[in-house]
């Protein structure tokens, strides 16, 4: 029976330090690249074409001001992705705001009576390529860069459907499996 949901912005948390230190025109050292490349969250969309060399890669370049060259798909999204949200830090930390406050206690009300093997589920929130979420074991990494604040109210989406409905609608998935 589920008793607790968490939530993990580790990804988030170091990321955002990447981005704003970056934005600053400041390198960023590659040991802690290679150490966001470790990351939980991070790691759990690693297949044959994109792997920790792969994040290490991109944003090495980012940070250097380099050009990617002999790029994957997954690597030029990745890119594309961490560029875009460096051009508004203002509207990015509108993405993190709502992801740093929710509380997904109402959810383990809701799915307690699921029949899950898992007691604890932890959702991360991680910056990746192509996937809009990944489950994982116990695990729902969300597409971080697949978060979207509303323009008229405090309301925050992804794909189309409120940030706890999209959780709640993964988690049910992942409790399925």
């Amino acid at each position: 029976m589920l008793k607790s949901i968490k939530v993990n912005l580790e990804e988030i948390e170091s990321m955002l330090y990447f981005w704003q230190a970056t934005s600053e025109k400041e390198r960023v050292a590659e040991q802690f690249l290679t150490d966001v490349a470790k990351m939980k969250g991070i790691c759990a969309s690693y297949d044959d074409e994109f792997n920790d060399e792969s994040v290490r890669k991109v944003l090495s370049a980012i940070t250097n001001n380099e050009l990617l060259s002999k790029k994957t798909k997954k690597e030029g999204r990745f890119w594309n992705y961490n560029m875009w949200v460096m051009e508004d830090l203002e509207y990015t930390n509108m993405m993190v705001q709502p992801v740093k406050q929710l509380n997904l206690d109402s959810l383990v009300d809701e799915l307690k009576d699921m029949n899950s093997k898992y007691e604890e589920i932890e959702v991360r929130f991680s910056p990746l390529s192509l996937e809009d979420y990944i489950i994982k074991d116990n695990m729902l990494v969300v597409n971080f860069f697949r978060v979207k604040p509303s323009d008229f109210d405090d309301n925050t989406f992804i794909d189309g459907k409120e940030i706890k409905e999209y959780i709640k609608e993964k988690l049910v998935e992942l409790m399925n499996k």
